[in-house]
């Protein structure tokens, strides 16, 4: 027996007719529903913009910098240790 997870969040939204036509016609040569063209190109979307704000890519000298950097010991000094307290202060983490 297989249990699928049910689907109960709803996003509504206005658009123009063009648009919606646009849409309609994309979604016919996918062979999908509005729907399902909707929700799959807005995936694929929300995965590239999580992509691109939570990576980062370095050319050959700076990729050396960050790794040379983690390579040293941390210094705790005067401003680090204030640096980290104000962090702690701000930030809610979980």
């Amino acid at each position: 027996m297989t249990v699928s997870a049910t689907k109960n969040e709803r996003i509504n939204l206005r658009l123009k007719q063009s648009a919606k036509n646009l849409i309609e016609r994309a979604a016919t040569f996918e062979g999908k529903t509005v729907s399902s063209f909707i929700l799959s190109s807005a995936l694929a979307s929300a995965e590239k913009t999580i992509h691109e704000h939570e990576s980062i890519q370095l050319n050959e000298q700076d990729a050396q910098r960050f790794f040379d950097a983690l390579a040293k010991p941390v210094r705790f000094n005067k401003k680090l240790t204030e640096a980290l307290v104000e962090h702690d202060r701000r930030v809610d983490s979980k």
